[in-house]
C-alpha cells in the first residue's frame, strides 16, 4: 500500500529503496548492518564492490554501450542518519526501522527522524545501478559511514577503488541549489574534573524543552534559541547563591541543542527561585519569535545528598557564559553566508569529567582558529582541559568546474526554471574528498527536504522525482 502511492512517479525506483533502506538500523557508529545489505546488493547483481574496515561500501556498475568512452562518474552519500525523537516516542534507533508517512506531497517519519539525510542519496545510487534500461557511464556509488558524527568514513576513503572524474555528491537539502563550496570546522572540548561535597540545602530541578533545534550548520542563521546557553544564563544570574547537584544538555554536536536541565542547592531556594523566573520571563521574550514554544520549568529534587564544590560549580557557569555560540562573522565574499559559527553542541557527564562539546565552523581557516582561541581561553580561565577533535577542511569553490555549469544547463532544461550556485555553511564530504581526490570535479545536490537532524524532519516527494530526472540527464551529460 505504501509503495503504491510512488507508481505514477519517474522515481517510484528511488521510493522503493528508501523504503528498503528505512527498515534498517543506521545510527551513526552503528552501521555494519546496512553497509552488509549494500555488499549483498551488489553480489546479487555481479557489481563489483568494497567494504573496508570502517564499512566505507564502493559499488562499481560498467558503462552503458553508448557512454563506453565516457569518464567514471561517482555518486556519492552516506548511509548514516541523525537518530532524534520526540520525548514520547520508545523508538529504538538500534533496533527498530524508520516508520514512514505519507501527507500529500510530503514524506515523513512517526516521531523521528527521517533519515532523508542521507538516505535519499543511497536510494538514487542504488536505483541507478539497479536498472537496466538507464543509460549512463561507467558508475562508481561511494556510501561513507559515521558523516554525522564527524565524517569519520570519508577520512578512510583512499581513491584506491574510484576512478571517476566527476563526484555528485547527493547531500544537499534544497532543489535548484547546487553547493560548490563548504565550511570546515571542528569540536572544541572542555573537560571539567568533577569534585562534590555534602549537599544540606533543598534542591531544585530545572528543565529547558520545546526548542525547535536544528542542524547546526544550515540553520544556524535563524539564531533559535540554543538549551545549553540559556540553562547557562539562567544559572549565571543565581551563581553566587547555588552549586550545581548535576547537569546535563544537548545530544548531538552539530545539532542546536533543544534540551537542557540542570538539578542546583542552593540555601535560600524561594530567593533564587524568584530570580531564575524574572530572567527566565526576559529570555522567553527574547525569542518568542523563533522559539514560541521554549519552556522553562521547575521542580522539587528529592535527595540530592551531593552537590558540586563552589568552586566547580562557579568555573561551569562562567565557561557556560563564555562559551561562544550562534552566528559569529558573516561572509564578506558571498551575501547571507555565515561564514564563521559556533554551537554549544553537548554538555554531559560521564567517567567523572564534565564535558562541554562546541561545534566549530568557518569558511576560513584563520577565523576558525580565532573562535577555537575563544573557547580555549575561556576553558583555561574556569580550570578546564582542552582539546580540538574530528577537525575536517573546507571545500574551496572552483571557479573552473564543468559540472557546476553542466548541472545549471540540466536543471533548466528538465524544470524550465534557473538553478543557483551556493556555497554553504554546513560541512559536506566534499571537503575530505576533495584533498583525497583533488583532480575530480565536484558538485552537491538534493531535493527539498526540511528540519533535518529533528523528528519534525520532512521531504518533497515530488521534488525527490525532480532531483532524480536532474541526475540521470546529468550523468549522461557530463563531458
Amino acid at each position: 500500500m505504501f509503495l503504491s502511492s510512488f507508481e505514477h512517479l519517474d522515481s517510484k525506483e528511488v521510493f522503493r529503496w528508501f523504503y528498503e533502506i528505512s527498515s534498517i538500523p543506521r545510527e551513526s557508529g552503528y552501521e555494519k548492518e546496512i553497509s552488509d545489505f549494500l555488499v549483498k546488493f551488489a553480489r546479487d547483481r555481479n557489481l563489483e564492490v568494497y567494504q573496508d574496515k570502517e564499512n566505507n561500501v564502493i559499488i562499481k556498475k560498467k558503462s552503458s554501450k553508448m557512454y563506453e568512452n565516457r569518464n567514471a562518474v561517482i555518486i556519492q552519500g552516506h548511509m548514516d542518519m541523525v537518530c532524534e525523537k520526540t520525548k514520547d516516542s520508545n523508538h529504538n534507533f538500534r533496533k527498530d526501522g524508520i516508520e514512514l508517512i505519507i501527507e500529500n506531497d510530503i514524506l515523513r517519519a512517526n516521531n523521528t527522524t527521517l533519515g532523508g539525510d542521507d538516505g535519499i542519496a543511497v536510494a538514487m545510487g542504488l536505483a541507478l545501478l539497479d536498472s537496466e534500461c538507464i543509460e549512463h557511464p561507467a558508475l562508481e556509488l561511494l556510501i561513507t559511514t559515521a558523516e554525522e558524527t564527524g565524517m569519520d568514513g570519508a577520512f578512510e576513503i583512499t581513491g584506491e577503488y574510484l576512478c571517476g572524474k566527476t563526484l555528485i555528491n547527493i547531500d544537499a537539502e534544497e532543489e535548484g541549489v547546487f553547493l560548490v563550496s563548504c565550511a570546515g570546522g571542528l569540536n572544541a572540548l572542555a573537560d571539567f574534573n568533577i569534585k562534590k561535597e555534602a549537599n544540606n540545602n533543598e534542591a531544585l530541578k530545572i528543565d529547558i524543552s520545546g526548542l525547535k533545534g536544528g542542524h547546526s550548520g544550515i540553520e544556524i542563521n535563524n539564531q533559535r534559541a540554543n538549551a545549553i546557553k540559556v540553562l547557562g544564563r539562567l544559572l549565571y544570574a543565581v551563581k553566587n547563591d547555588i552549586n550545581i547537584v548535576c547537569i546535563e544538555g544537548g545530544a548531538k554536536h552539530n545539532v542546536i541543542a533543544k534540551y537542557a536541565y540542570a538539578v542546583i542547592s542552593a540555601y535560600d531556594m524561594d530567593k533564587v527561585i524568584s530570580i531564575i523566573k524574572e530572567t527566565a520571563d526576559n529570555i522567553k521574550s527574547e525569542y518568542k519569535i523563533e522559539d514560541p514554544n521554549l519552556k522553562i520549568t521547575f521542580s522539587k529534587y528529592e535527595n540530592a545528598e551531593e552537590c558540586y564544590t563552589k568552586e566547580l560549580s562557579n568555573n561551569i557557569i562562567d565557561f557556560m557564559m563564555l562559551a561562544p555560540d550562534g552566528v559569529l562573522y558573516m561572509s564578506k565574499d558571498i551575501e547571507g553566508l555565515v561564514q564563521t559559527s559556533a554551537n554549544n553542541g553537548i554538555l554531559k557527564e560521564e567517567n567523572n569529567k564534565l564535558t562541554f562539546t562546541i561545534s566549530i565552523r568557518s569558511s576560513v581557516s584563520s577565523s576558525l582558529n580565532e573562535i577555537v582561541s575563544r573557547a580555549e581561553s575561556a576553558a583555561l580561565r574556569t580550570n578546564a582541559d582542552f582539546k580540538r577533535a574530528g577537525e575536517y577542511p573546507a571545500w574551496e569553490y572552483d571557479a573552473f568546474s564543468k559540472v557546476k555549469d553542466t548541472a545549471l544547463r540540466i536543471y533548466k532544461k528538465v524544470t524550465g526554471k534557473d538553478a543557483e550556485i551556493k556555497a554553504i555553511h554546513a560541512g559536506l564530504e566534499c571537503g575530505i574528498l576533495k584533498k583525497t581526490l583533488p583532480n575530480v570535479d565536484m558538485i552537491s545536490m538534493g531535493p527539498n527536504i526540511w528540519d533535518v537532524h529533528t523528528p519534525k524532519e520532512h521531504l518533497s516527494i515530488s521534488s525527490v522525482d525532480t532531483m532524480w530526472k536532474v541526475l540521470k540527464e546529468l550523468i549522461i551529460n557530463i563531458e
